[in-house]
């Protein structure tokens, strides 16, 4: 065989793989076992054409055929691939370079965050070219109920530790002075369901007067939330809408990173806590 053959025959490979894969993302996506017809259609295949690549695929155990009703579904390979895969996943790693992206979109100050110890703890910190001056680095543990960051933990993470930590800061927030602080959990749950309600939080001015930020939520692939990730600045160039501008670009940022670690839902399907 000659060396233009071989290359021909390691084209004609891949291409076979390539022309497979799409019905083991259909049987992803669907989330069910399925006939040969619907995975064929579904595909954008020929029923026969589907099968023949079926028939390899369950060989490798990448999909397993039901021997009652013939249906087709992922198979214990595909299961280790994705375990494999999963073990491997490192959110912040993952996330810093969206991350720098942001902050180049929208030129403003972004941040991540975690849930540690003390609560929400800043892990990356990025200054915009035109410094905000914040006192907040890298370290940082913020409030829960009046930074953009903390609220978005209690709209969106569960954790046992979340409640008892809610109940203290809300003695604290009654005996302050913080008017844009809740002191009440009406107060509180009526925050937190406008969070819920456009998929991430927002501070404007309660942290840092003149300083408004807005911070979305990263899920992994069962839906729990593993990161946040938040953009602040001034308030003259950081308007605290909902649907503007930096609100979209900060959210769609998290769900790049979301989708990232195998999210496929959205902010009403994700493990919301119940407070």
């Amino acid at each position: 065989m000659s060396g233009e053959e071989k290359d021909e025959d390691s084209r004609q490979g891949i291409q076979s793989i390539e022309v497979g894969v799409p019905l083991l993302r259909v049987l992803a996506d669907h989330g069910a076992p399925m006939m040969l017809r619907d995975l064929a259609i579904a595909a954008g295949m020929p029923a026969a054409k589907a099968h023949r690549y079926l028939v390899s695929l369950v060989r490798t155990g990448l999909v397993m055929q039901d021997g009652t009703s013939g249906r087709y579904d992922l198979g214990h390979f595909a299961l280790e691939l994705g375990l494999a895969c999963i073990a491997r996943l490192d959110p912040v790693r993952m996330a810093n370079p969206v991350l720098d992206a942001l902050g180049e979109e929208i030129g403003e100050t972004v941040a991540l965050a975690v849930w540690g110890n003390m609560g929400p703890t800043i892990v990356r910190w990025v200054d915009s070219r035109r410094p905000v001056s914040v006192n907040l680095r890298t370290g940082a543990v913020m409030p829960l109920l009046h930074s953009a960051i903390g609220l978005c933990f209690v709209s969106f993470f569960d954790s046992p530790l979340l409640s008892r930590r809610i109940d203290d800061e809300l003695q604290i927030n009654a005996q302050g002075d913080n008017p844009r602080a809740p002191i009440t959990r009406a107060e509180l749950d009526a925050v937190v369901a406008e969070c819920r309600q456009h998929g991430m939080s927002r501070a404007v001015g309660s942290v840092i007067p003149g300083i408004n930020a807005f911070c979305a939520p990263v899920f992994d692939h069962e839906g729990k939330m593993v990161l946040a990730i938040t953009g602040l600045g001034p308030a003259g160039l950081f308007p605290p809408n909902w649907n503007g501008p930096m609100a979209r670009a900060i959210r769609n940022a998290a769900q790049g990173i979301s989708r990232q670690l195998g999210w496929r839902g959205d902010q009403a399907g994700a493990t919301i806590r119940r407070m």
